[in-house]
């Protein structure tokens, strides 16, 4: 297997997992699902995506391409998700609607949200296996793999929480996951017939996915009562990314 197809199969195996995350819903009623939970799970969630986005992305990037080439794809890799979140219409569960105007259903633009902030975590994974080094690649799928399945399971409760039934929860949750195989397989493409992009697209998917954090999943823990117990989760995350990311990546 190349690694073109396997950098494909990893990011479609990351994505769905969060639909492994949602199955809890179809079996538990919905009292048994909190905001607090919630809170815990994304705060997790983003603990795993910053050192995932630290130690196998950002550390690579500056070791092939040195640490200027990484600024400069942190930069873009923001400033075209900030583009993205303006132009496309979508809603954050706490936030509210963001993006131009729109007709579509609200569930639509919840999917919207969460597929913007997926499609950099495909890209990473993508990138990463355009190294040719399939462990790294792997470090990067299980971490996104892994901050999905907390994800998953916190969107699935949002929607319980807006009023769909478990079902429909569990099934756009699985969708939203979906568009990552999209990203990865556009970032393995890239990265090996354009091989002087590789350490920029690392930077870039970092910098992507660093917006995400502090724009969408930190903010989206911090509406509530459950703020220090989310800050521990990220704490939490990020030492459990970072120790697997050192003792196998």
């Amino acid at each position: 297997m190349n690694h073109i197809t396997l950098g494909f199969l990893a990011s479609l195996i990351a994505g769905c997992a969060t639909g492994i995350g949602a199955i809890p819903v179809l079996f538990f009623r919905k009292q048994n699902f909190s905001h607090r939970l919630k809170d815990l799970l994304l705060g997790f969630a983003a603990g795993v995506m910053l050192a995932a986005t630290a130690f196998s992305l950002l550390v690579p990037a500056i070791d092939i391409g040195g640490v200027w080439i990484a600024v400069i794809g942190v930069i873009i890799g923001a400033l075209l998700l900030d583009g993205v979140d303006k132009v496309i219409p979508h809603e954050h569960f706490e936030m509210g609607r963001e993006g131009g105007s729109t007709n579509l259903r609200r569930i639509w633009l919840f999917v919207l949200a969460v597929t913007i902030h997926n499609f950099p975590e495909g890209m990473a994974v993508g990138v990463s296996f355009g190294t040719e080094n399939i462990s790294n690649g792997l470090t990067v799928a299980t971490a996104i793999g892994l901050q999905n399945i907390p994800e998953g399971m916190a969107v699935a409760i949002s929607l319980i929480g807006v009023g769909y039934n478990r079902t429909a929860a569990f099934g756009y949750a699985l969708l939203t996951g979906l568009v990552e195989p999209i990203g990865g397989l556009l970032g393995i493409t890239l990265v090996t017939f354009m091989h002087w992009f590789l350490p920029l697209g690392m930077a870039l998917a970092g910098g992507a996915m660093l917006f995400v954090i502090s724009d969408e999943v930190i903010p989206e823990t911090h509406h509530r009562a459950h703020s220090r117990l989310s800050t521990y989760a990220l704490m939490i995350g990020f030492i459990v990314m970072m120790t697997l990311d050192n003792l196998f990546g």
